[in-house]
């Protein structure tokens, strides 16, 4: 065994919000990080091709549960964040508080570091206008939602946030990615990490696959980010067995009707909603690029009704899901609806019908299940501390899996607060003796040594 002194004081594994949270702020202080990322770092084009290839290609990005659902995530630098809505709901302090974690601080802090403000009128595309008024006249507590927009970057009658903003309105990971990069952050894409290699119950360093090839990656911190499915198949994988089960995964359905002089509704998604916290509902306006309503309404074989876009008003309906399910080893989702998930998207599925009916919306129909967000796989007073470790040292999770409760909403906010706070912790622990600690023993790369990483970068 030979030894070797590592390039790196961090790696991270993922590029979503916790993970560049995590790294970009650990390269501002100074510190050499490394970030694995599985899926491609190409332009955003802001097309539906380009999202097929990052975000449905069924075992890869797009999963199935046992009844069905469609669990859908983007496998690319910035990882969902990517194709998400932009939508900033505040993260569940008090619940986090319960566990140990506060992040009220972080996320005060992060609102310096981000657009955070609602959609102008200007940029309210007239089916949210439609959502917004009529909700409202039935006396809903509708309210314009907080985006990670910067209003003057934005487009009117656009409908890319979910493939992808080409005008750099919406943000998402990838900017912290790129701010990590220009820290002097090192990048590697198409590097899928097996495992994490743990010697005498402290983890050391990673294996992943890059080109067909095994890399081995090394450095005193490892911060595995790789999604609410991603992460606790890697720590099963380094003997952390009990991670991948009783989770959530927020199901959703929409309701569409015709409603006469709205035109083709292109607008930006969820800029408004309602919250029922006590029933675990949220509705939102929820203008579908054209071709993703084809591909639900196909689902159901609603031929007709696929081709069907002109003075069409989505809404979309998320639940707080229970927790439950199984994730197998190879990633699939067991995890059925129960009776009272059902019963909550019946529920807002009639509220939804309400809105349209005072509208004045006809031909209302619903879609088929979907569900977003998979989370609390790696669960925080579980199989984490209130600092995110493992039982290893030296082994953190910052993503959707560490939440340990279920909540029915957007966790982006949730997440760049929690990796703001890892940050802080992995950089309070650091002693005068940190060079020491660097020089960690570790086996060769395979078929090579060290300059194998570097060649794998370039």
């Amino acid at each position: 065994m030979q030894k070797h002194k590592t390039e790196f004081d961090a790696i991270v594994v993922g590029s979503g919000p916790g993970g560049a949270t995590v790294a970009m702020d650990l390269a501002k202080q100074g510190r050499k990080v490394l970030i694995l990322e599985w899926g491609d770092n190409n332009p955003k084009k802001g097309t539906f091709s380009s999202m097929v290839t990052r975000a449905l290609i069924p075992g890869r990005s797009a999963v199935m549960t046992s009844q069905g659902l469609p669990v859908i995530r983007a496998i690319t630098t910035g990882g969902s964040s990517v194709i998400f809505c932009g939508t900033a709901f505040d993260p569940p302090v008090d619940m986090l508080k319960k566990y140990g974690v506060d992040i009220s601080a972080e996320f005060e802090e992060m609102k310096g570091d981000l657009p955070m403000v609602p959609l102008p009128d200007e940029l309210m595309g007239p089916g949210p206008k439609v959502f917004e008024e009529s909700a409202g006249d039935i006396g809903f507590d509708v309210k314009r939602l907080i985006k990670f927009i910067d209003p003057s970057k934005c487009k009117l009658n656009c409908q890319r946030c979910m493939y992808g903003c080409p005008y750099g309105a919406k943000w998402d990971a990838r900017d912290f990615v790129d701010k990590a990069i220009e820290n002097g952050a090192t990048l590697i894409n198409h590097a899928k990490v097996n495992k994490v290699i743990i010697e005498d119950n402290k983890a050391v360093g990673v294996e992943y696959r890059n080109n067909k090839e095994i890399f081995l990656a090394y450095a005193p911190k490892i911060i595995i980010a790789a999604g609410g499915i991603g992460s606790p198949l890697i720590l099963r994988e380094s003997g952390m067995q009990s991670t991948g089960y009783d989770f959530f995964f927020d199901p959703l359905i929409f309701v569409y009707g015709k409603v006469k002089g709205l035109g083709c509704g292109k607008s930006v998604p969820m800029s408004s909603g309602i919250h029922f916290p006590e029933d675990g509902i949220v509705l939102t306006d929820f203008n579908l690029p054209r071709m993703m309503k084809v591909g639900f309404d196909l689902e159901l074989l609603k031929v007709k009704q696929a081709f069907l876009y002109k003075d069409i008003l989505p809404i979309m309906i998320k639940i707080r899901d229970g927790l439950g399910g199984t994730l197998t080893n190879n990633g699939w989702i067991k995890k059925p609806l129960s009776k009272n998930d059902v019963k909550r998207l019946d529920k807002g599925a009639e509220h939804a019908k309400r809105i349209l009916k005072n509208a004045g919306a006809t031909d209302i129909y619903k879609s088929w299940r979907t569900a977003a967000h998979p989370g609390g796989t790696v669960k925080i007073g579980e199989q984490l501390d209130s600092n995110l470790k493992t039982k290893f040292d030296n082994l953190y999770v910052c993503d959707c899996s560490v939440v340990p409760e279920e909540w029915g909403l957007p966790p982006t906010t949730t997440l760049v607060a929690l990796g703001k706070r890892l940050a802080k912790h992995l950089f309070a622990l650091e002693s005068p003796t940190r060079e020491e600690d660097l020089a960690i023993s570790m086996p060769a790369f395979k078929q090579t040594d060290v300059t194998r990483l570097a060649a794998a970068v370039s």
